[in-house]
């Protein structure tokens, strides 16, 4: 373990008992005024299939009554034409997606490949302030091999070249979240609570998926209430122990214990799908899934 995964894991005791301790007492309580976090409906922009520009493709979302989208970048798309699609259809571009986090990793062995990596998140960084975005997801190691991608490597490679941007993402007031995924790198939440941590500078936080790390055991609702106010955003899909994935209201996410959870750190924002997507029969379909997932109406 390294100095600063060890500094990370002393604190973390402390921090996780601390979380679970005020997260039923934070006021005011949406919970306890009325039962239900207050969430945004949103999807990635790859699942809209339908519409040849993205005003149409934003416009669909629209009426379909999804509130924003998440774009990718590096991309071919025009951030010029995304802005006044936003504008004229109401849809809000609330994060990004680094493109490349899974190619270009911020682990891997070569020294050349991760100041790639670096480069593209400083592209991901510039493009989310052009479209007016909060934050840009990363996924940012992943474990390959024992003797050039462990685990203590990516840990800290991956921490090193992120911290690179860490001074452009302060300045331009775009958040870098750290997603949850099949890695094998971040596999629990005292895992993901070292690893934002270790920053040491709120302008880095978790996006987590509540679907994904299901297959590691931890109900979605425990992680959420571990995480605290170091969730800035979450996604997911439909993950179910004996099916695998599945769609949105038929996994195993206990959704009412993940609303509350979501209630008690005070958790207010987005809600984003991460599936398959399509035309809109499809998408109409997801989005009935999560008004009823989310307790929407």
């Amino acid at each position: 373990m390294s100095l600063v995964s060890r500094r990370s894991f002393v604190r973390t005791s402390s921090l996780v008992v601390g979380s679970l301790a005020v997260a039923g007492s934070l006021t005011p309580s949406l919970y306890a005024a009325g039962g239900k976090p207050k969430l945004r409906k949103a999807v990635k922009i790859g699942m809209i299939r339908d519409g040849k520009s993205v005003e149409e493709k934003f416009a669909l979302i629209k009426r379909l009554g999804y509130d924003g989208v998440e774009i990718n970048s590096p991309s071919p798309l025009d951030l010029d034409e995304a802005n006044a699609a936003a504008k004229k259809t109401g849809i809000v571009i609330h994060g990004v997606v680094d493109s490349t986090h899974w190619q270009k990793r911020f682990s891997d062995a070569s020294a050349d490949i991760r100041a790639q990596a670096v480069a593209d998140l400083r592209t991901a960084l510039n493009d989310a302030k052009k479209v007016g975005a909060e934050t840009v997801l990363v996924v940012p190691a992943k474990v390959t091999n024992p003797e050039t991608e462990n685990w203590q490597q990516c840990w800290d490679r991956s921490i090193a070249e992120i911290s690179k941007t860490l001074p452009q993402a302060r300045e331009l007031g775009v958040k870098i979240c750290i997603e949850t995924v099949w890695n094998d790198f971040i596999m629990s939440p005292e895992h993901l609570i070292n690893y934002v941590d270790a920053f040491e500078d709120p302008i880095v936080g978790a996006y987590f998926d509540c679907s994904n790390m299901l297959k590691y055991g931890v109900p979605s609702a425990t992680w959420i209430r571990m995480l605290g106010k170091r969730l800035y955003k979450f996604d997911f899909k439909g993950y179910s122990h004996t099916n695998k994935w599945c769609k949105i209201g038929d996994g195993d996410e206990n959704w009412p214990e993940v609303l509350k959870a979501l209630d008690e750190i005070g958790y207010e924002g987005w809600a984003t799908s991460e599936v398959g997507g399509g035309g809109e029969a499809e998408l109409k379909d997801i989005a009935e899934r999560m008004n009823k997932a989310l307790g929407l109406g």
